[in-house]
């Protein structure tokens, strides 16, 4: 049965109140299957379904929603069922639900959580919203760098059942102060009376009140199955499992690649989310574009004089803005990227500028070379210089203000996706325009 129609009939138990037939529908799925039905299932039949599930599955099911849905089924659940799902969460997901959820809901969970887990929601309350700190665990396991191999085994099996990093374990100094990290298969391949400190790594660790795309970016090239979380005196305060640091990567992967294409990224999966949702996803950027578009109109309009006089100049427009727009659309795509790999940094603002000035330049002889001989040929070798030398100039400065607006962006604490694709095609036409006009004009003599 498919899961559309496993739905349906769920849905129709639902509704005729045969609780028993809708619970063993949903105990034949998996829990991804359980998840897209819930996803699926209207909302008056949501939270009668989630209660049917087992205790364990529905706190897994729980945990795979965004936190959008989660919010919204939080409204469903009687306030005892509430309190037991965000006690089950993991400090980090729990803070992640109280973001959505109204102030007043989201200080009464708390005040429901049991003294330990509301100690350890409010530590990471205390770091700002999208940093490491944010994203971490502060239930950790960790070891001592003098620890015999046998003293370290013998507390990873009493306390390994309560932590997250089970593989890649934090090695501390007796001030906590993180000395690097040992993997849990090294410890079992070596001799029992061997001391931790020697089978240590080298020290990898990332800032609590640093991004957290970066600290996930630092695990993943570092090959950390957990990656140790330090304060500002590079003392432990929680890990960033390798699970969430890959779930943050793709998140920003997500988001980059939706205002990439002009819109917002969506917190649910598409055929669930509202045409209205859909449509203030996109709208905002159509509005940015419509108003910065009249530039174009403006140059077109400012040199109608210049047209009127070479009506052969208006069938090369949309030939030079399109190169325009892509090509500095290609350059702050990969300056984003150098970004967020950690590969560029603000400092960098002038090598990246003069990196793609003679990219630029180069990509730009090599298609105005083409267009002027095939301009030249069919319009004339005057027209065809006009052309040559405007792909020069649009390449050159296009590739320049792709490369540097991301760094720029980031300077100024906004997302460099922003500035990408649409933003600069848009500027890149109205001042491709503005060259191209200007060469005409001193070519010409118009």
């Amino acid at each position: 049965m498919s899961i559309a129609s496993t739905t349906s009939s769920i849905r129709a138990a639902i509704a005729e109140r045969d609780l028993d037939e809708a619970s063993g529908l949903l105990l034949a799925q998996s829990e991804s299957d359980t998840t897209q039905i819930l996803y699926d299932l209207p909302r008056d039949s949501r939270a009668i379904a989630f209660r049917l599930l087992p205790k364990e599955e529905s706190l897994r099911v729980f945990e795979s929603f965004d936190s959008s849905f989660q919010k919204e089924l939080v409204s469903l659940l009687r306030e005892t069922e509430v309190a037991e799902v965000f006690e089950s969460l993991d400090p980090d997901a729990r803070v992640g639900l109280m973001e959505e959820l109204p102030a007043k809901v989201a200080k009464r969970l708390m005040m429901q959580l049991s003294p330990t887990e509301r100690d350890m929601t409010a530590i990471i309350l205390g770091y700002p919203v999208g940093s490491a700190g944010r994203r971490m665990t502060p239930a950790y396991l960790h070891l001592h760098h003098n620890d015999s191999v046998s003293e370290a085994l013998t507390k990873v099996r009493r306390e390994q059942p309560g932590s997250t990093a089970i593989y890649s374990i934090p090695v501390l100094d007796h001030g906590r102060i993180v000395v690097g990290a040992v993997e849990v298969q090294a410890l079992l391949t070596a001799q029992e009376d061997e001391l931790v400190g020697s089978l240590t790594e080298a020290k990898v660790f990332a800032v609590a009140d640093q991004d957290a795309e970066r600290a996930a970016r630092a695990c993943l090239d570092a090959k950390l199955s957990a990656i140790p979380i330090v304060d500002t005196e590079n003392r432990l305060v929680g890990v960033l499992p390798l699970a969430d640091a890959a779930q943050i990567i793709d998140a920003d992967h997500t988001k980059d690649a939706a205002r990439a294409g002009g819109t917002e990224p969506l917190r649910r999966p598409y055929l669930h989310t509202r045409v209205v949702t859909l449509t203030r996803s996109r709208i905002v950027w159509l509005l940015v574009l419509a108003v910065s578009a009249i530039l174009t109109v403006n140059v077109l309009e400012f040199f109608e004089t210049t047209l009127e006089e070479r009506v052969a100049l208006a069938l090369f427009i949309p030939l030079l803005t399109g190169i325009g727009g892509n090509t500095g659309s290609q350059a702050a795509t990969t300056v984003t990227r150098a970004l967020a790999m950690g590969e560029a940094h603000l400092a960098d603002v002038g090598r990246v500028a003069f990196k793609e000035a003679r990219t630029g330049f180069l990509m730009g002889s090599l298609l105005g070379l083409l267009g002027w001989a095939v301009a030249s040929l069919i319009y004339g070798p005057d027209i065809g210089a006009v052309i040559g030398l405007t792909l020069v100039a649009v390449c050159t400065m296009a590739a320049s203000v792709g490369g540097t607006m991301p760094i720029i962006a980031q300077s100024l604490r906004v997302d460099p996706a922003v500035f990408s694709t649409p933003f600069i095609s848009t500027f890149c036409d109205a001042t491709g325009l503005i060259i191209y006009f200007n060469i005409a004009r001193a070519i010409l003599n118009l």
